[in-house]
């Protein structure tokens, strides 16, 4: 395994990419309502990516045939946009996008309610965000790469949760998927130590049923295999000498420890 450490001229770069992917996310969040299609927030989302002279990193990655993954429900991640996929009230939707600006990656999901959720969708979503930052204070110098997997899966777990194991998340800079792959879920050994200047894409995806999941007849979009509701949480981080700096938070508020 080898691991990428960015120079300086190569953060700066991310930094820019992220910042350019937290505002797409929030237009986006801004979009998500009853009666808007899956296509439709595809489309908004093509626009605003190329508007900002990025390009879409997932379309055409490997034979994606859309912009950014709308997953609905029980859809964990890479669901297709669809016309036919009318948001309704009270589904969760869950976004996740990538951008190429100049030449380098962010990555970044988001669960989004559409109007009005129950509570059960509502606790998901919010333990789905919480365990990215339990990670993550894990993502520094010096500690192991798989401390940030215990922490995630300790989390959800002790709220009655799984996290999906069949899908991790990365390491990411010139191409998408770096190493190293972070599962969200304990391991046996303790994985790499962590050094300035990595950078790391960590992604919970968490079903409020068990962990198993299936893959569509489409071949992309993935479910829960008990049909249980998913979320999905992301963001693109640079280690750092002290906290980690997360490259593509934007506005998004963060929990309070």
């Amino acid at each position: 395994m080898s691991v990428s450490i960015k120079s300086e001229r190569e953060i700066e770069i991310m930094r820019d990419a992220g910042k350019i992917l937290a505002e797409v996310h929030e237009q986006l969040a801004e979009l998500v309502q009853p009666g808007i299609s899956t296509m439709d927030l595809n489309r908004k989302a093509d626009e605003m990516i190329r508007k900002y002279g990025c390009i879409p990193s997932f379309l055409n990655y490997n034979g994606f045939p859309a912009s950014i993954c709308t997953s609905v429900n029980d859809q964990v991640v890479h669901g297709i946009p669809d016309k036919k996929m009318i948001l309704q009230e009270g589904d969760i939707i869950s976004i996740d996008a990538g951008v190429i600006y100049k030449d380098y990656q962010s990555d970044a999901a988001r669960t989004h309610a559409v109007g009005t959720i129950s509570k059960e969708a509502k606790d998901l979503m919010e333990v789905t965000k919480q365990s990215f930052f339990e990670g993550i204070r894990y993502a520094k110098a010096g500690h192991h790469l798989f401390e940030i997997s215990a922490a995630i899966e300790d989390y959800v777990v002790a709220h009655g949760y799984s996290c999906v194991r069949d899908l991790v998340g990365h390491g990411i800079g010139k191409e998408m998927h770096e190493d190293p792959q972070i599962p969200n879920f304990r391991q046996r050994k303790r994985g790499i130590r962590l050094s300035p200047g990595m950078t790391l894409a960590i992604e919970p995806m968490v079903n409020i049923g068990r962990y198993d999941v299936c893959v569509l007849e489409d071949d992309w979009t993935i479910v829960t295999e008990d049909g249980s509701l998913s979320a999905h949480y992301e963001n693109t981080i640079l280690i750092t000498e002290g906290e980690p700096e997360l490259l593509s938070i934007g506005n998004d508020p963060v929990p309070k420890k």
